[in-house]
């Protein structure tokens, strides 16, 4: 497995500090974020997931802790749009140029508007996907949502 992907030359290039972790990825997991919890020993709050949405018909990237689940309607909100849908996984991967699974919010094939859940900035360090299948990366949280140049929000259901 290779450790460098568009989303850790993304970070390199942003100067930002992270750790690369390799875990082994179950494609039959039932939640791909909370199998990554489990395999690194970590608190699911502290691994988030990168979750592909539509705002009003626009791609947007939301970020939220892997045991939680996203409010479509506050999604929308968020970035000042009328309705949500989470995104088809063809469309995610043709858009972001991961697949799903290993979607990261860092290095897609073009950027979007991004979201991040504001419970995340809680934690001194979170994990969340490296850009390909069982590969998460380690940095803070405001790391995170100053790369992504994300809209801090509630967005949990």
């Amino acid at each position: 497995m290779s450790k460098v992907t568009p989303a850790t030359r993304a970070l390199t290039a942003a100067g930002v500090a992270f750790t690369v972790h390799a875990y082994d990825y179950d494609p039959d997991a039932e939640s791909i974020g909370l199998q990554a919890a489990s395999a690194l020993g970590e608190d699911p709050a502290r691994v988030l997931k990168t979750l592909m949405a539509l705002v009003d018909g626009k791609p947007v990237c939301v970020i939220v802790p892997s045991d939680q689940e996203v409010s479509m309607k506050k999604l929308a909100a968020a970035v000042g749009g009328k309705s949500a849908q989470m995104m088809k996984p063809p469309e995610a991967e043709r858009v972001t140029g991961y697949k799903v699974g290993g979607i990261s919010p860092f290095g897609q094939r073009k950027q979007v508007g991004t979201v991040i859940e504001q419970s995340a900035l809680a934690h001194d360090l979170v994990y969340l996907n490296g850009g390909q299948r069982g590969l998460q990366v380690r940095l803070k949280p405001t790391d995170v949502r100053d790369v992504a140049k994300a809209v801090v929000a509630d967005v949990l259901a």
